[in-house]
């Protein structure tokens, strides 16, 4: 079997001086933070403080509205297939089978047309859906849709990979099982990542840092690195985000 495309390094994303508005209302102001290549950084904080807001100027989706993000040192100014946007709703266009929404993301990356069908097969075994290439989104679960969403959207060989809640809908066992598919196949195709949350736990258990974000309006307010392993150092760091989040 074809192997899947090897992406190249990990993006650096740069936020400098990052000021968001959403629909006119303005989100984010005067964001600085630097995302490390391979780095998982989850960003956390209050409903409404501008935590998708910045994964979508991220992803080029949103203009800046001040400052500058930038990817590998270029200003992000459009979308670009190295950074993936993963939702919360799986974004899967219905009338296409699974294999065949991983297909379009493979055709969108330029990969030839005698690789795509391969290389489809193997995104699919990857995340457990080889039995199910030939159903419709409408037929599977909630979790399974996720699974094709994590495919299609790492298929496309991205540098970085932009999370928007993605498990936030899920029972608490398929989102158990979905953050450990997430770990296993960024060990296998390392990429950048920003992961947004309100989930504490789930920050800690994907996240290298946390990035505690303020009010609506405000701006970061807390940077917190994630330690290797369980233990006091992690229940510190732990009371210390929920401190965060909660120090008006």
């Amino acid at each position: 079997m074809t192997a899947a495309p090897t992406a190249a390094d990990p993006l650096t994303l740069e936020l400098d001086g990052v000021s968001v508005s959403y629909r006119g209302v303005p989100a984010v102001r005067d964001l600085h933070l630097t995302v490390r290549p391979g780095e998982r950084l989850v960003l956390t904080g209050p409903s409404g403080c501008g935590k998708s807001t910045v994964l979508r100027a991220i992803a080029g989706l949103l203009p800046a509205a001040a400052g500058t993000i930038r990817a590998d040192g270029d200003p992000v100014r459009s979308t670009s297939r190295d950074r993936a946007m993963v939702f919360q709703e799986d974004a899967l266009l219905p009338w296409r089978t699974v294999r065949s929404n991983v297909l379009l993301a493979l055709g969108l990356r330029g990969v030839p047309r005698s690789q795509r069908p391969a290389q489809a097969d193997r995104w699919l075994d990857e995340v457990g859906l080889t039995a199910y290439a030939r159903h419709l989104p409408r037929e599977l679960s909630g979790g399974m849709r996720q699974r094709v969403q994590l495919a299609r959207g790492l298929a496309g060989a991205p540098r970085a990979v932009l999370a928007d809640e993605p498990f936030g809908a899920l029972d608490a066992q398929t989102r158990a099982t979905m953050q450990s598919l997430l770990l296993r196949t960024l060990d296998a195709h390392p990429a950048t990542v920003v992961f947004v949350t309100h989930d504490v736990d789930e920050a800690l258990l994907l996240g290298h840092r946390v990035a505690v974000m303020g009010r609506r309006g405000e701006s970061l307010r807390e940077l917190i690195e994630v330690p290797d392993s369980d233990g006091p150092a992690r229940a510190a760091v732990r009371a210390a985000i929920l401190a965060a989040l909660t120090d008006h």
